[in-house]
């Protein structure tokens, strides 16, 4: 397959760690960690982190705090501080807090929805309609989330077809940006181009993000795929934090490490200093007495 357009000479990481990540370690983790995390981030030239989740404590309680974290994080200008708010009262707890970016999820699957959220797809994107309309009035941006986007744990394959709906609902009802999820990792670099041609009839390119697990070890190589694609936004985790709850003992999350690697060595731009990254991944890690999951940085640190 050649090009379908120029691959971007500048590309944005969203960071996951504090959120995506964290929410899937085992290990409790304060507030100051939390704390010192985003701020160790922002120092090494992230522009975008998604500090945590307004979510119930019952069902994530590694998201606990989440409002003391932006009460204490040093918020510098021109960096975006997310979260994910699943609900009204997640949003309502959000703004109270001072955020001024949070993020919507649907699934592109109907038994990972119904299972995960109880609903289904498009019962779930009506609930986000109150949401979206709250969140303008208060001035708020939202992203979406389309998950299962390359495969579904309880169906298999996903329809592009599913996806591209999913992703052109979430951006009609105002997400500015839609990221598209593997959540099981399975997508591999022909499918993922596929996928883009697909969801890009319903959403702009410049308007679409990838969100890839490395869990078949596949994640580089569909960043690639989608570069390819004219994509120009990536979610990613430092040290890769964040198992796969679809695969016990599978990484999840793509280590953000890697993927500046690669885009390093790409030449193309992206305003983060990768020694500084790996710094604030190993002190994680530390914290978090587990191996730092980024190959990079492991290579990096054991060459000293």
């Amino acid at each position: 397959m050649t090009p379908t357009t120029e691959m971007p000479r500048r590309v944005r990481l969203v960071e996951v760690g504090p959120r995506d990540g964290l929410q899937n370690e085992k290990q409790p983790i304060s507030v100051a960690d939390k704390v010192r995390l985003v701020d160790d981030l922002t120092s090494a030239g992230l522009h975008y982190v998604e500090v945590g989740s307004f979510v119930s404590p019952k069902w994530v309680p590694q998201m606990a705090g989440s409002a003391d974290v932006f009460a204490q994080i040093k918020q510098k200008p021109g960096v975006t501080y997310a979260a994910l708010t699943p609900n009204m009262k997640g949003l309502e707890a959000a703004i109270e807090a001072g955020v001024s970016e949070v993020a919507v999820f649907g699934a592109a699957s109907e038994a990972f929805s119904q299972k995960n959220i109880n609903c289904s797809i498009d019962e779930s994107l009506a609930r986000f309609a109150p949401l979206m309309t709250a969140a303008r009035e208060n001035g708020i941006q939202v992203r979406g989330y389309v998950s299962c986007v390359l495969g579904c744990p309880y169906e298999g394959e996903v329809d592009p077809k599913r996806v591209a709906h999913v992703a052109h609902e979430l951006f009609a009802m105002g997400c500015y940006e839609v990221s598209l999820g593997d959540t099981i990792g399975a997508g591999t670099p022909g499918k993922t181009r596929q996928l883009i041609e697909a969801v890009s009839r319903e959403v702009p390119r410049d308007k679409l993000a990838g969100h890839f697990h490395d869990t078949y070890g596949q994640a580089l190589a569909n960043i690639y795929a989608s570069l390819l694609e004219g994509v120009g936004t990536f979610d990613s985790s430092v040290a890769g934090l964040g198992g796969c709850p679809y695969a016990k003992g599978a990484s999840g999350n793509v280590a953000s490490e890697d993927v500046l690697y690669m885009l390093d060595g790409l030449g193309i731009q992206t305003g983060i200093d990768l020694n500084a990254l790996i710094a604030a991944g190993q002190r994680i890690s530390d914290v978090l007495g587990r191996p730092n999951g980024s190959r990079v940085a492991r290579a990096r640190l054991s060459a000293e």
